[in-house]
């Protein structure tokens, strides 16, 4: 894979997911912020191109750990991958983490105080993620489902109550930067999730549960920002020719 820096990093890891170890060990942003080209990203952190570049190739022509191609899906195969593996990730882990923090605040919160903040923005993570969902599984997907349907049969596929498709994805993109930034703030104040020295096995399990939660939704949040909504847009506009 010969990068391009002049196309956006969401597109890259959109092409090989391989990339996005590459882009995270960066601490570069590929899911919320994928929209911006790997030139401008190295030139704002003040990053080697052909560093980073060469990194990038690494990954992607490594001969181990075939990575899927998410790109060739169709999109209701996409859809179906999203809902049940991210969807219900999501919607398993949740209260588990709730329980857990809760604990820790009542344990550990006094020696450890920025526990409650953490507390307090996972909470709110919960509450916007669930409705999130909701609005995805009940309204955007079902529509996106329509519009291949119609292409199949070749049918008008109609106008929604929503006008067009853009409107309930750059809702969508807009509650992704939300979480995206909530969880770059909780990766902060927990020194990206590393237990202090006094941690009990709680502790520790509940920061690795945390950290793989944000991974999760750094790759649902790709999928669906630069690969699922861009093909949505373009089908809509296919069919309305």
């Amino acid at each position: 894979m010969t990068v391009d820096t002049k196309i956006t990093i969401g597109e890259i890891v959109a092409e090989d997911f391989r990339t996005a170890a590459v882009f995270s060990a960066y601490g570069i942003d590929f899911c919320c912020k994928g929209d911006r080209t790997l030139e401008e990203v190295c030139e704002k952190k003040n990053l080697s191109e052909t560093e980073v570049s060469e990194k990038l190739s690494q990954a992607a022509n490594a001969a181990s750990g075939q990575a899927a191609d998410y790109l060739s899906w169709p999109m209701d195969l996409l859809i179906d991958y999203i809902e049940k593996k991210h969807h219900r990730y999501i919607e398993e882990k949740t209260p588990v983490l709730l329980q857990f923090l809760n604990k820790l605040c009542k344990v550990h919160g006094h020696r450890h105080p920025e526990l409650f903040t953490v507390n307090e923005w996972f909470l709110q993570s919960a509450g916007d993620l669930a409705s999130h969902l909701k609005k995805e599984e009940l309204i955007l997907f079902p529509f996106i489902r329509k519009m291949l349907k119609a292409k199949a049969e070749q049918q008008p596929v109609g106008m929604p109550n929503f006008g067009t498709v853009e409107n309930p994805v750059s809702m969508m993109k807009a509650e992704h930067l939300t979480e995206g930034e909530r969880f770059e703030a909780i990766a902060k104040i927990t020194d990206n999730y590393t237990p202090p020295a006094d941690a009990c096995s709680t502790y520790r399990v509940t920061f690795a549960m945390l950290a793989e939660f944000e991974q999760d939704l750094h790759t649902h949040i790709h999928l669906e920002n630069n690969i699922l909504f861009p093909k949505a847009i373009a089908l809509e506009k296919e069919l309305q020719n």
